[in-house]
């Protein structure tokens, strides 16, 4: 499907109105860090989120709330003034390769960030450039690993560097940073342009990003994030990632068919 900028700009633009509104919501992974308003409380419940979102989606929706509910439905509580006694319930939890002991580590360290990073929002601005956050996750992996750790845990927070697409943390940023007042991405860091974002890269957009013309790249890796992320912004410099809706609408709902 080849179109003319103008054209293309037009037919995507009407996708994102179509799909960036509040029924997105209720099949999305998003909907988890909505069930809270408190600011760290919607950061930790959004990132874990984000951390097992791949696979089957209802599965995805299943084991967050499960996590949520695990943590007391009080995330940011919960990582803050846990006790041993208080992880020994979370033994069992599993969502494909992702298991407790990936998940006790990911409390400790999200605790270490609150305690002594500033926070999340904290950490990814320090690091962010003018251009691209992809530099940003590469520090904060090394912020979030700096505590003793299992080898294993380590496949769970994605490193562009490695060429890695970072599709998850991706995600994630685009929930934190967005804010176009359409009710499906919180924008509650104002401290990070929303022209930095780049667009949560999976096998759904690529396909339609490569259908449109707009990705050659064959891999959905970071080489493919940067041609996507370069394309989009000629679309859209100051909110590139709101196309996010319409790949991803395009691919899932609408299964590739334009």
């Amino acid at each position: 499907m080849k179109l003319k900028r103008a054209e293309l700009k037009d037919f995507l633009d009407q996708k994102v109105d179509l799909y960036n509104t509040p029924r997105f919501i209720e099949t999305d992974p998003v909907q988890i860090p909505h069930l809270f308003n408190k600011k760290e409380d919607v950061e930790i419940a959004g990132f874990l989120t984000a951390t097992i979102a791949w696979g089957n989606r209802k599965s995805i929706l299943k084991n967050s709330n499960r996590l949520m509910q695990l943590m007391d439905m009080a995330p940011y509580e919960y990582v803050m003034n846990h006790e041993q006694n208080d992880l020994d319930h979370l033994d069992g939890f599993v969502h494909r390769t992702f298991n407790s002991l990936d998940l006790l580590f990911f409390i400790k360290s999200l605790k270490n960030i609150y305690t002594y990073h500033n926070g999340l929002e904290s950490v990814f601005t320090q690091h962010a450039s003018a251009t691209s956050l992809q530099p940003a996750i590469h520090e904060f992996r090394k912020v979030f690993l700096e505590l003793p750790h299992l080898q294993r845990t380590e496949k769970h927070i994605s490193d562009p560097f490695r060429n890695s697409a970072a599709k998850r943390i991706n995600m994630f940023l685009r929930w934190m940073v967005r804010n176009d007042k359409a009710g499906v991405d919180f924008g509650i860091w104002k401290s990070i342009s929303p022209s930095t974002l780049s667009c949560p890269l999976d096998v759904h957009s690529g396909n339609v990003a490569r259908k449109l013309g707009i990705l050659k790249r064959k891999m959905n890796d970071a080489k493919a994030v940067a041609e996507l992320d370069l394309n989009l912004r000629k679309l859209d410099a100051t909110d590139p990632v709101k196309y996010d809706f319409a790949l991803f609408g395009l691919g899932v709902f609408e299964k590739g068919n334009f």
